[in-house]
């Protein structure tokens, strides 16, 4: 009998029980001279037949994964993986080549000090289709913000129980990952009169700035169950946005903040990027943007509108730099043009046409005149232009960063700038963070706000329910595309279905 992934996961079949010790090795002693995976285990960049697989490690080992396409792992395949070293904070991945299209894929990590082995730690995940399958992936970010971080009172980080209801086959992170600008305190009063107690380590009561302190706002996040159980099941195509560094960070900023003693960002950004790099099954040899092909109905479009992005002003420039770069800008309008995917998902960590302030300037792409394009408006623009120009259809941008939900509609007829075909743009978020917005909409693209939902009040706790994400079904038979923006109990609050 063949199991599918959905039989797997319901029946929690993740197996590991191949890899039994005798009883004789299971005795305490052993155990504690046995090297140990510490935060779980995690899969991304899962395309093309290859997949990385992510652990790490308590001491100097080596990584070893076994896979297959059975979940009693017979006929596994062995990747003797990198030695995990201080160097990478005992992190690291290892890559899967060669694997079957649209199957399920069995993996379990192994650590070896060369004296003993670990205990395994399994997980699974799906690869991409060759053929017109049914595909369902999740989308958000924002995660730990605010000073809400892991209450285990309150079930830690419970809306990846809810992401991982619906059986995604992938998760889309739409940045924000970690807050390391945002310190946490052991205590912080609600409304109601109880007390939200956040998990504390070290490198979470200050600011981030050394490399330590950075590499610790991703081990946080990994202390959560629910979040290590979600990365075992579900791969991740990652995105970073500001707070990852800093917040409304842009390069060369030099910054006034007696928080820090560190005041050059370019600085603090690379080291953010390198504990990014360690702690996230990602590619250190590609760029941050990319796309990722998920069969024939799904190309993902994943923007970095971080590294290269100008100095926040008023936004209302005519000329010289903007917000993707032009490397970046050609790329994307390059790819856009030759994708045959049916759905093309621009992954923009800031919105479109959503004014987000920064003081008197203009942290995103809009910048609330209104008028035609100017600033950052300018690339995305071009970018609209050009697949307008040249018959490029099934475009929907997916975003997260304003820390609420909404669904908003852009049509050239309403709109100053006219040279683009009408597009969708949804907003989820956040995971576990403040609750903000709603946010103005700019008219330059004329977008319709057709849904929104905030929470009771700014920076509402996630203790009060206003945390959301986003989930995409594409029908693999009629190829139509369907959004829900959900809530931390999973319950659907909007849905929106596209054709082909």
């Amino acid at each position: 009998m063949t199991l599918d992934r959905r039989d797997v996961l319901r029946a929690g079949l993740l197996a590991g029980g191949a890899l039994a010790l005798p009883a004789g090795l299971a005795s305490p002693a052993f155990a504690r001279n046995r090297p140990a995976i510490t935060h779980g285990v995690q899969t991304g960049e899962v395309a093309g037949g290859r997949a990385l697989v992510w652990a790490r490690a308590d001491r100097a080992s080596r990584m070893l994964v076994d896979y297959s396409t059975r979940p009693d792992f017979r006929g596994h395949r062995t990747v003797r993986g990198p030695w995990l070293t201080p160097d990478t904070d005992l992190a690291g991945r290892v890559r899967l080549r060669g694997l079957p299209p649209g199957r399920e894929v069995h993996y379990r990590v192994r650590l070896d000090d060369g004296r003993t082995l670990s205990a395994p730690e399994t997980g699974s995940f799906r690869t991409t289709p060759q053929r017109g399958q049914d595909v369902r992936f999740v989308w958000g970010g924002d995660l730990a913000g605010q000073g809400w971080g892991i209450n285990e009172a309150f079930g830690g980080y419970r809306i990846f129980n809810a992401m991982a209801a619906v059986e995604p086959d992938f998760f889309l992170c739409s940045g924000d990952w970690v807050y390391s600008d945002g310190p946490l305190v052991e205590s912080v009063a609600l409304p109601d009169g109880t007390v939200w107690k956040n998990v504390m380590i070290e490198e979470k009561a200050k600011v981030a700035e050394t490399l330590a302190e950075y590499r610790g706002q991703f081990r946080y996040n990994l202390m959560d169950a629910n979040l290590r159980a979600f990365n075992s099941r579900v791969p991740i195509v990652y995105q970073w946005d500001d707070h990852e560094v800093r917040n409304n960070w842009y390069p060369g900023q030099i910054i006034e903040d007696a928080r820090y003693t560190e005041k050059n960002i370019d600085v603090l950004a690379a080291r953010a990027s390198r504990a990014a790099h360690e702690y996230l099954p990602i590619d250190p040899q590609q760029t941050l943007y990319r796309k990722v092909s998920y069969g024939p109905l799904l190309d993902v479009f994943v923007l970095d509108m971080r590294s290269f992005k100008n100095k926040n002003t008023t936004n209302l420039e005519t000329d010289g730099p903007g917000l993707l770069g032009e490397e970046q800008t050609r790329w994307l309008t390059r790819e856009l043009r030759a994708s045959k995917a049916t759905w093309k998902v621009i992954a923009n960590d800031l919105p479109i046409g959503l004014i987000v302030p920064d003081g008197a300037n203009q942290e995103g792409v809009a910048n609330k005149d209104g008028g035609l394009p100017l600033g950052r408006e300018r690339e995305i623009a071009s970018v609209l232009r050009e697949a307008y120009r040249h018959n490029v259809t099934g475009i929907v941008f997916l975003t997260a960063d304003v820390h609420y939900t909404a669904a908003h509609y852009y049509d050239p007829a309403k709109a100053s700038f006219k040279d683009f075909a009408p597009f969708w743009e949804f907003v989820a978020g956040p995971f576990n963070a403040g609750t903000f917005g709603p946010n103005t909409l700019d008219g330059t693209f004329g977008p319709t706000l057709e849904f929104v939902k905030t929470g009771p009040r700014v920076n509402a706790s996630p203790a009060e329910g206003a945390q959301f994400f986003g989930e995409v079904e594409i029908d693999g038979h009629t190829k139509a595309f369907t959004v829900r923006l959900r809530d931390l109990n999973n319950k659907v609050l909007y849905t929106k279905t596209l054709t082909a």
